[in-house]
């Protein structure tokens, strides 16, 4: 039985006896003020509240799971004190690891003579914080605008410890309706940069505080654009530019795309300038032109800006008109076909007149004039009041260009050629006593009749071995040595006459002569309609491609031609050509030829090529009278020609274009100047090739060497006085195109 059990038995049995002297006004303890549970830190003082009340006034003792404590009025030395209201006092709270006096449940006792009274139990704990943190905050990398959340559990205590959040050392409030405190979860709703920093959870109660491991949380912002690239729109040549500006944390890597692929560097020049990402594009083309692309990524996000670019080319002839001379009746037409970006509308006039030519247009009821949708005018059944300048305009918004030309109309019969021979006889070695057959093959309007001399003389009707063929070719049987000589075929017509010769040598027939009558499939084709490339007053510059190849290649050309006011037949003007281009001379000024292009092979002429269109050469410029010499050098040195970038069209030819600023009445052609940068110790001597048509803008430049790097430049000139030359460029031809496929 404990002390407290034995104190109450003995109280009871006292109050027994003594009860018959009990006083009236007496009465026994009772409880008024209980103690409460207290939970207290270690060291520090603490009181257990107790008050009684009672006749006589109770005495009060304290015990502790049972066991009665011990206060100072048992030993003075003690830390616990027994107030005179029966409170029991601790000046300090006692407990260590192993032990713990002053932590138990607590009971205070009042007694006088008449019983005692027993509070109800109360605790007193010891408070407890640990200083390992069950869960510490981690580092947290976002986004800003994404959601951050930092957990943690603090360490165990007693009692349970409460939770709060430092941030940079700063204890954070909820103020800001993004962020959320819950349990130990720290939630932040929507990321701002200045949320970035170091976080630390503390937890507490009433031991004090612990504070966690620092958790650092890094905002970083997706790209965006600051500048975005804007569309453009330049002339060709024009140098281009594309910016872009970003920001970011971290500062995003940049790069650019075009259609969707990387740039490619050398062609594209990209650079850093004043927080602007740079493109440039230097002397834009037509093959620039499309979707740039700035792309700004980091370890966040990723952003895209793009912008087009439009590359405008002013127009350029890619086939100029050039003069016509049609007779009465016939069809004229004048190609003209021009480029540019956009693609330029063509549109003719004729000079003096108001009326404007579209392609595509209706045709008005009984006119003779329409555009063809590639551009070239065409006019039916020429009048001679269609005589005249024809201009064609080639009109962009990047500019506009025109050319003239003149259209002549001729009598219906002044306009005929003289017969053309296609295929006439051929050197031929022959025996006594065979048959000779002497080719002739004419045509012409109207249809010529076919004669045949011997050595100059005529042949026909005196010798009956002798027959005219249906074509016109010369039969002859029976042939005799005395045969041999040189035989002429005539073609005739009122139009004028044609004649071609041979040799006939004939000898003993031996049996070893062997006549070679060649096939006409074993001779080449005719070569294409020549075409006029360029034209002065003593020259005209031709050019055509190869027909088909007969038996063997072709070794070279032969040209003829015609003017009704030289001869009144066809003369060879050139031959033994080697290229599908020749300058035919000695031409006189302000008259019209006609030309046509034979290829020669092994086994002989082809037929001839189709007749050019007639070709008026230029008239003799009247001397300039009265013109101040100052002036005219004056006027030309304002003059600026704009060369354009050189096309290499093969190896060995490069066409030249140029346009021109400020014009002059003082321009009587272009001097082309180019010369060999490459393969020689030093540049070579300049060569010059003259454009005489003020008009013209373009030259190809031909029989040049293959692979070889050309510096070229152009001046105007009119006579002996010359403008300035415009900048030069350069341009390396390329090396020869594979003639076969690799052999196996």
């Amino acid at each position: 039985m404990g002390p407290l059990a034995v104190v109450l038995v003995s109280g009871l049995l006292c109050f027994q006896v003594d009860g018959s002297r009990q006083r009236q006004e007496d009465s026994p303890p009772r409880i008024v003020e209980h103690p409460s549970d207290l939970i207290v830190s270690k060291g520090e003082p603490a009181t257990l509240n107790c008050k009684a009340e009672g006749r006589p006034t109770p005495t009060v003792e304290w015990y502790k799971d049972g066991e009665r404590v011990e206060t100072d009025k048992d030993d003075p030395r003690s830390h616990r004190m027994l107030l005179p209201t029966g409170s029991l006092f601790f000046l300090r709270i006692v407990h260590g690891r192993r032990s713990k006096p002053d932590e138990g449940a607590y009971v205070c006792v009042a007694r006088n003579y008449l019983g005692e009274a027993v509070s109800r139990n109360a605790s007193l704990e010891v408070a407890l914080l640990r200083d390992d943190f069950r869960q510490n905050p981690t580092d947290v990398v976002v986004a800003a605008g994404e959601p951050a959340i930092l957990e943690c559990v603090p360490p165990r205590g007693h009692p349970e410890p409460t939770v709060y959040w430092k941030k940079d050392k700063t204890r954070m409030d909820d103020k800001d309706e993004r962020i959320t405190f819950r349990g130990g979860k720290l939630m932040i709703s929507s990321t701002r940069k200045s949320d970035a920093g170091m976080y630390v959870c503390v937890g507490t109660n009433m031991v004090g505080e612990r504070d966690s491991e620092t958790a650092q949380v890094t905002v970083f912002e997706r790209p965006t654009f600051l500048r975005r690239p804007i569309n453009q729109v330049v002339l060709e040549e024009e140098t281009v530019e594309f910016r872009c500006q970003v920001q970011g944390d971290p500062q995003p890597n940049v790069r650019w795309r075009k259609d969707d692929i990387e740039v490619p560097r050398g062609r594209y020049e990209i650079k850093y300038d004043k927080e602007d990402y740079v493109l440039r594009v230097k002397k834009t083309s037509v093959n620039d032109e499309g979707t740039f692309t700035c792309v700004a990524e980091n370890r966040v996000g990723k952003l895209e800006a793009s912008a087009s670019l439009t590359v405008r080319a002013p127009p350029q002839f890619v086939i100029r008109p050039r003069d016509q001379i049609v007779s009465q009746g016939r069809t004229a037409t004048f190609p003209c076909e021009a480029k540019g970006n956009p693609q330029p509308a063509v549109f003719w006039q004729k000079e003096g007149n108001q009326n404007l030519l579209f392609p595509n247009q209706p045709q008005q009821p009984n006119s003779r004039f329409s555009v063809s949708p590639s551009g070239d005018l065409t006019v039916s059944s020429v009048q001679r009041g269609d005589a005249g300048y024809y201009i064609c305009q080639a009109l962009t918004v990047a500019g506009s260009i025109l050319a003239k030309a003149q259209l002549e109309v001729t009598d219906v019969l002044t306009d005929r050629p003289p017969p053309i021979i296609r295929q006439g006889p051929s050197n031929q070695t022959l025996g006594a006593d065979g048959v000779a057959l002497l080719k002739c093959q004419a045509a012409g309007d109207p249809i010529p009749s076919i004669s045949w001399l011997k050595d100059g003389v005529s042949l026909l009707g005196k010798d009956s071995r002798m027959s005219l063929q249906e074509l016109g070719s010369l039969q002859i049987k029976n042939i005799k040595l005395s045969d041999s000589g040189i035989y002429t075929c005539v073609a005739t017509s009122s139009s004028g006459e044609t004649s071609w010769s041979a040799f006939l040598e004939v000898k003993e027939s031996q049996g070893g002569i062997v006549a070679k009558n060649f096939d006409e499939n074993e001779l080449p084709g005719p070569p294409s309609k020549p075409q006029v490339t360029d034209v002065t007053k003593n020259s005209v510059s031709l050019s055509w491609q190869t027909g088909m190849t007969g038996a063997s290649p072709v070794a070279s050309y032969v040209i003829e031609a015609f003017s009704q006011s030289v001869s009144n037949s066809w003369q060879t003007v050139a031959d033994h050509i080697k290229t599908t281009q020749f300058t035919v001379k000695g031409l006189r000024p302000n008259t019209i030829y006609l030309f046509m292009v034979r290829a020669v092979n092994v086994q002989g002429l082809s037929d001839p090529s189709p007749m050019s269109e007639p070709v008026r050469t230029q008239d003799i410029s009247p001397p300039a009278q009265g013109v101040d010499h100052r002036h005219v050098q004056k006027e030309l040195g304002e003059v600026i020609v704009r060369l354009h970038n050189p096309v290499v069209l093969s190896p060995t030819t490069i066409q030249v274009t140029w346009t021109v600023d400020r014009q002059s009445q003082f321009i009587q052609g272009y001097r082309v100047l180019y010369r060999q940068t490459s393969g020689l110790p030093s540049p070579g001597q300049w060569q010059a090739q003259d454009v005489k048509v003020p008009s013209e803008r373009s030259i190809i430049l031909a029989s040049l060497k293959k692979g070889i790097v050309y510096e070229i430049k152009v001046r105007p000139y009119f006579n002996e006085f010359q403008g300035m030359d415009s900048e030069s460029r350069t341009a390396r031809t390329s090396e020869e195109a594979p003639s076969a496929p690799p052999q196996q």
